[in-house]
């Protein structure tokens, strides 16, 4: 039976604290489309696409409307699209306007698999797909794309890093008249998970059902304002409020996950707990820093707060449900963020600071405008920096960072809407890292990944 006191207490998060279901991710697997003619396969792929997910978008907004609950995106994975490219050949950008096509049919708002793993090696059809990713991006509008350059198993695949920071470069310049959006919609992963829901990230990985429902759950805000309410309390008390914050978002995400699984006729996968934050007022991680103590999110402390803050949700998730996974914790993506955006524009927030909070928290250098003229090397090398984070740490970490094209240091990047705007942000580029990028090869596993 439920708690009316938790049912209430629901109710005052949604409508004061930004609670929301940020996104249902409907996972398909495309390995039965796969055919030596790539039009052929493109029809395969859009028409099951369309098959299996053509309520999610009504199943979702009947759930928020039976329930009060806001779902905010409602959005598809699939499988890595080299895959396919590995069986038929031809031009991987047929592939990507297919996704579109069908995300516009379907009424989604991203669809995510434009993706290639690659951290041990390239297999047939990667390299491919990896160099269309710039002109895919381009041309499509609700297309998202990863690669998998590294892991904890196989090390880090430079090769494929040294063609990631091209791709970073080439898609910012061929979307420079639409706010360079291309590449705020690719994501270069370390240990990249198979279930996660949030975008640009989001792959159904070959593990996973022929098709699941995930869910993504946010609510930094409902975080901040809890422990608003505790305002003398040690660490091991703000520990535990943040764990039980946690503990009830948690619920309503499996509550939704059930729902819409029953009602898609599809197996609920997992439920994302991901403190997601948005450019809204009151809907930012850096403020829940700043609430635990911090002046300005960014000053020295930042990473031990945002580590306790990662624990802390990790833990009251788990205890929630059975079924979570995905990335689950506290994401940092500063244009999205508007306490990191402040942070970032008064100076007191900076690259090197960024990377050291991605050792603990849920991803890695997310959403960083970047001066324009950035050389494809230095980009390859801070991917090389953050992927060996993730390797040591055994954790997922990955790179989303934006070549503003004409822009400076100090200037302004605007996306709106969830993507914000930010800061172009000051990076090293005193001396040159080439010679390491070019020597290509693989970096090799750590003795970690001798686990057996």
């Amino acid at each position: 039976m439920h708690n009316l006191g938790d049912i209430m207490e629901t109710i005052r998060m949604i409508q004061d604290d930004n609670l929301d279901i940020r996104t249902i991710t409907m996972g398909i697997s495309l390995l039965d489309c796969c055919d030596t003619d790539i039009d052929a396969s493109c029809r395969k792929v859009y028409d099951k696409l369309c098959r299996l997910a053509g309520n999610l978008v009504k199943v979702g907004e009947d759930i928020s409307a039976l329930y009060g609950i806001p779902i905010i995106n409602k959005r598809i994975s699939v499988t890595p699209i080299a895959m396919l490219c590995a069986v038929s050949g031809g031009d991987p950008v047929k592939y990507a306007k297919t996704l579109d096509r069908a995300a516009d049919t379907l009424g989604v708002n991203f669809i995510g698999g434009y993706s290639a793993l690659v951290h041990k090696g390239f297999s047939a059809g990667d390299r491919e797909l990896i160099a269309s990713i710039p002109e895919a991006l381009s041309v499509t509008e609700k297309v998202c794309s990863s690669v998998n350059i590294g892991s904890t198993k196989a090390g880090i695949n430079m090769d494929a890093v040294a063609l990631m920071g091209k791709a970073v470069v080439k898609a910012a310049e061929l979307t420079a008249e639409r706010n360079c959006i291309g590449p705020a919609k690719l994501v270069v992963f370390c240990n990249a998970p198979e279930d996660n829901p949030f975008m640009a990230g989001a792959f159904h990985g070959v593990g996973e059902a022929d098709c699941v429902i995930n869910v993504g759950v946010s609510g930094p805000g409902v975080v901040r304002a809890a422990l608003q309410k505790h305002p003398d309390a040690d660490l091991n008390e703000i520990a535990d409020v943040i764990k039980k914050t946690a503990f009830k978002i948690t619920r309503m995400g499996q509550l939704v996950g059930t729902e819409a699984s029953k009602r898609l006729g599809v197996p609920f996968g997992i439920v994302d707990l991901s403190l997601a934050p948005t450019p809204a007022v009151g809907d930012s991680v850096a403020h829940i820093l700043e609430e635990i103590g911090l002046e300005r999110c960014g000053i020295h402390g930042t990473t031990a707060c945002l580590a306790m803050l990662n624990d802390a949700v990790k833990k009251g998730g788990v205890m929630a449900s059975s079924n979570v996974g995905g990335l689950s914790g506290a994401f940092i993506p500063v244009s999205e963020d508007a306490g990191m955006i402040r942070a970032a524009r008064e100076g007191v927030l900076c690259l090197e600071k960024l990377e050291a909070m991605t050792s603990v928290c849920s991803v890695g250098l997310d959403m960083i405008v970047i001066p324009g003229d950035t050389p494809a090397d230095v980009i390859s090398a801070i991917i090389a920096d953050e992927a060996a984070i993730g390797m040591i740490n055994s954790k997922t970490t990955a790179v989303r960072v934006i070549p503003a094209i004409g822009k400076e240091i100090g200037d302004e990047l605007e996306f709106g809407g969830l993507l914000g705007s930010g800061p172009v942000m000051k990076i090293n580029t005193q001396q040159s890292p080439s010679k390491f990028i070019s020597r290509g090869g693989r970096i090799p596993a750590p003795i970690q990944a001798l686990k057996n």
